[in-house]
């Protein structure tokens, strides 16, 4: 299955799962987002990041050199709740 799949079917697992006034706060929040101009300026697949630290789960600095020095990384940001 292909990841496009896979986000698909997430998406409308979600559907059901999120009642309808969140939804549309949700879809509000994305079209406000989408309107700003902030996907043209989103860091794209193969461009090179600055280097950078965050906090992590524990409450611990991770410095992007260090993991970079280990192989690819993966940064993954949790948004939180709405």
């Amino acid at each position: 299955m292909s990841l496009e799949e896979q986000l698909a079917g997430m998406r409308e697992a979600s559907a059901g799962r999120v009642p309808t006034d969140k939804r549309a706060v949700m879809k509000r929040a994305t079209d406000d987002l989408q309107k700003s101009g902030i996907i043209e300026r989103a860091i794209k697949i193969g461009d090179t990041l600055p280097d950078f630290s965050l906090r992590n789960a524990y409450g611990v600095d991770v410095h992007a050199a260090d993991l970079l020095s280990q192989g690819p990384v993966v940064l993954s940001v949790f948004r939180g709740t709405w």
